[in-house]
């Protein structure tokens, strides 16, 4: 600890992301990422990318890719945020909306990194347990709040919302700012992007890196209100006015368009994480409902933590949380079908595993 830190940075505790290995040859399944590369226009696009433009600074704007989701989604180019990731979306949106004198109201399970941000910008918040399923209660939102922020599908536990409970607490909680968090809404959740024209205080947020396969290239969005917009960007604005390079955006559009190829991959990712789900059940395993490109799941007799070091001898790597509830549960990401094969075959070597 640096005697130069403020005192406000020692008492942060950053996000501790997956691990990512520096060797070859490991199965990876502890960070989410999409098994699948993306669309082949996105790989025609970087290929035929002009280098020299690289000289010049990017749109500020991501203009053309703010018109591209809009006609995606069905809204206006006003109504889109686009920003370095999804991570820097939620970022913004915590220092425009929720620095209120109510506190902030989120599950006591879900995402560590809003923890995170309230933490970094003095932001008070109220952790609302999940149900015993893992499920998240929307009724127990009626309380004086400053915003209200939740992952829908949950993470780490996959669990998803009916677009009918997000709406019955859009019509209660008028006065602040509901945040959903739709990182995995596309393996199996409908989307509260279509209730934005109907809820001024309503702000969608997605990502590019799960559904598209573009982790690597750091592409997040939100829809709402444009007058919710209008203040993202002027946090943007303050912080950094050219978030999303130009290689970024072109090949977020290019992805945006290949819509038969986002299908395609998204439903083998659902039919890989089913097969998944019904083999982990067989060998003793009680699997979270997923409607996200991961499983959560915990085993009858052998604790998380030693699988996650068994299938990590075994070159396959998990991720597993410590904290309580949930420490006894394992988080899968879902790879292709021969991953998946492999991690099964693995599980059952482990001498406590038996096949129902």
């Amino acid at each position: 600890m640096s005697k130069f830190w403020s005192e406000a940075i020692r008492q942060l505790t950053p996000y501790v992301p997956g691990e990512q290995p520096k060797v070859s040859n490991l199965i990876k399944l502890n960070t989410n990422e999409n098994p699948y590369p993306p669309s082949p226009k996105v790989a025609q696009a970087i290929h035929s990318f002009d280098s020299e433009r690289l000289r010049l600074y990017p749109d500020p704007d991501a203009s053309l890719l703010k018109q591209t989701l809009a006609d995606y989604l069905s809204v206006k180019p006003a109504q889109v945020f686009v920003g370095n990731g999804s991570d820097e979306v939620l970022a913004h949106t915590f220092m425009a909306f929720f620095r209120q004198p109510e506190p902030l109201l989120m599950p006591d399970i879900s995402y560590s990194f809003y923890d995170v941000y309230c933490n970094l910008y003095g932001i008070e918040c109220r952790h609302i347990p999940l149900r015993e399923d893992f499920g998240i209660a929307l009724s127990d939102y009626n309380l004086a709040n400053g915003g209200i922020i939740f992952a829908n599908p949950n993470a780490p536990t996959g669990k998803v919302l009916p677009l009918d409970d997000i709406e019955a607490l859009l019509k209660q909680n008028t006065e602040s700012v509901v945040v959903v968090d739709e990182a995995y809404i596309d393996f199996g959740g409908q989307s509260a992007s279509t209730l934005v024209d109907q809820y001024a205080n309503l702000l969608v947020i997605q990502t590019f890196s799960k559904s598209r396969s573009l982790a690597g290239m750091r592409i997040g969005f939100a829809i709402g209100n444009e007058t919710l917009i209008e203040g993202l960007e002027r946090v943007k604005n303050s912080f950094n006015s050219y978030p999303l390079d130009m290689l970024a955006q072109v090949t977020a559009i290019e992805a945006i368009k290949d819509d038969t190829y986002f299908k395609e991959t998204t439903q083998k990712v659902i039919d890989t994480r089913d097969w998944t789900t019904s083999q982990l059940a067989s060998m003793g395993f009680k699997v979270v409902p997923s409607g996200t490109n991961f499983v959560f799941a915990s085993h009858r007799y052998i604790p998380a933590a030693e699988l996650m070091g068994f299938l990590r001898t075994h070159n396959i790597l998990v991720r597993h949380f410590s904290r309580p509830i949930i420490d006894n549960h394992l988080r899968i990401s879902i790879g292709t079908d021969e991953e998946m094969q492999a991690l099964i075959d693995c599980l059952k070597s482990h001498p406590e595993v038996t096949t129902l």
